[in-house]
């Protein structure tokens, strides 16, 4: 190497030095200021965005229909309800599948387009995996059916409308009891690659046992299984008088169609993912006599109720709303509801859209945390946890009519909180 050369690596290793800290002073203020702009951007100066990300297609899709309906009459209902007296309110409702996969994408859109809440997603096996992302992004995100144990713990801006399995599982055993008093002994099956199955699984596991009935048989299946024969003829040969289904519509109902159709005349008990009248065009008129612990019942004469299954009637040619829907409608409630407040809080001619969009949902997770609200569901409020407080639960009993693919959920005696 020449003098020169050796003369000049100094300088050019001092001004590659230099260029390097310039680029990394400029990329710092860079994020600074895109951080800075996030925090203080304000909603804009239309309507406040609600987000919801709710399964229209895949295993879970029959769940997301209902909630759909849900997420639409609570629209419209306070929509008008709200005219003049509360800020304007945008539904958007995007796909979330029923993996967890198309669920994210889901929340990063809407959260992409400025949404000020989230609601959804259909399962908890998603909620697992996106709920972290609205947590961290400071959105405050309403479970509509997210029941697994677990969920208000993944953070601060994460609450649900839907009571926890442990409380609401237990009481369908406790029902199948009541009946059938001859009952010795039990079945299980639970879809292993749900979150939810497994959770509720386990508390009617527990239920069981409790009740001196420990299962004599334990069945892992899948989501996507559609052929549960051979696990059926195996179980059956252990002659339970009982067996307890952990399962979404799909899987779950053509579980209770083979079961019926491979001779099983004991007592079905289906969980809260069964919850739905979709069930019925799956395991048809085997449907008969299911039981299914619930969070929901339309007989219920609140003015708010009321209001809601006269709406839902009459959108779906006189049918009764399922419990998907009713709690669909009660996640948008609840933020309605609390954004309402938070605007009659401004000072005269203040506005929500006004406020910084990190501001804003600060305030709405704030003011939805100690909110108490009179919804379909009966009164509930939250724990600071983000958990629902919820006062009354109910089972049914399905009955099939004469066409076998249409039926209703007859609601049992009522049963208090345990």
């Amino acid at each position: 190497m020449s003098q020169a050369s050796i003369s000049q690596a100094p300088h050019r290793s001092l001004r590659a030095a230099s260029l390097l800290l310039s680029a990394s002073l400029l990329a710092s203020a860079l994020v600074a200021c895109s951080r800075s702009g996030r925090d203080d951007k304000s909603a804009g100066t239309g309507p406040l965005l609600i987000g919801a990300a709710i399964a229209l297609t895949g295993n879970a899709s029959v769940i997301g229909q209902d909630q759909r309906i849900g997420l639409e009459i609570a629209r419209d209902y306070f929509q008008g309800n709200f005219q003049g007296k509360g800020p304007a309110l945008e539904l958007k409702i995007q796909d979330g599948g029923s993996d967890e996969a198309t669920a994210t994408n889901a929340f990063r859109s809407l959260i992409g387009a400025n949404v000020v809440a989230l609601i959804g997603p259909s399962l908890s096996q998603q909620a697992f995996a996106v709920d972290p992302i609205a947590d961290r992004a400071g959105i405050p995100v309403v479970g509509p059916s997210n029941t697994a144990a677990g969920i208000p713990q993944i953070g601060p801006f994460v609450s649900r409308v839907s009571a926890p399995v442990a409380q609401v599982a237990p009481l369908s055993i406790a029902a199948a009891l009541r009946l059938n008093p001859k009952i010795r002994s039990a079945a299980v099956f639970y879809a292993q690659d749900d979150a939810y199955s497994t959770s509720e699984s386990k508390i009617f596991q527990q239920a069981l046992t409790d009740r001196n009935l420990k299962p004599v048989a334990v069945i892992r299946t899948s989501v996507s299984d559609t052929d549960f024969q051979s696990q059926i003829t195996e179980t059956l040969r252990r002659k339970p008088d009982l067996i307890v289904i952990s399962g979404l519509p799909s899987d779950g109902g053509n579980l209770v169609r083979q079961l019926r159709e491979l001779g099983f005349k004991g007592t079905l008990v289906a969980g809260n993912g069964m919850n739905s009248p979709n069930i019925y065009s799956i395991c048809q008129r085997f449907c008969d006599g299911l039981l299914i612990a619930q969070a929901y019942s339309p007989e219920s004469s609140t003015p708010i109720n009321r209001a809601f299954v006269a709406a839902y009637t009459k959108s779906r040619g006189g049918a009764v709303p399922p419990q998907f829907s009713a709690q669909a409608f009660t996640a948008y409630q609840v933020l309605a509801e609390s954004l309402s407040s938070l605007q009659l809080s401004l000072p005269p001619g203040a506005t929500l859209a006004a406020l910084p969009r990190a501001e804003l949902r600060r305030r709405l997770n704030s003011a939805l945390l100690k909110g108490r609200y009179q919804t379909p569901l009966g009164e509930i409020r939250f724990t600071p946890e983000g958990e629902v407080i919820q006062n009354q639960f109910y089972v049914a009993q399905v009955r099939m009519n004469a066409d076998g693919r249409s039926g209703r959920f007859q609601l049992l005696p009522t049963l208090p909180n345990p």
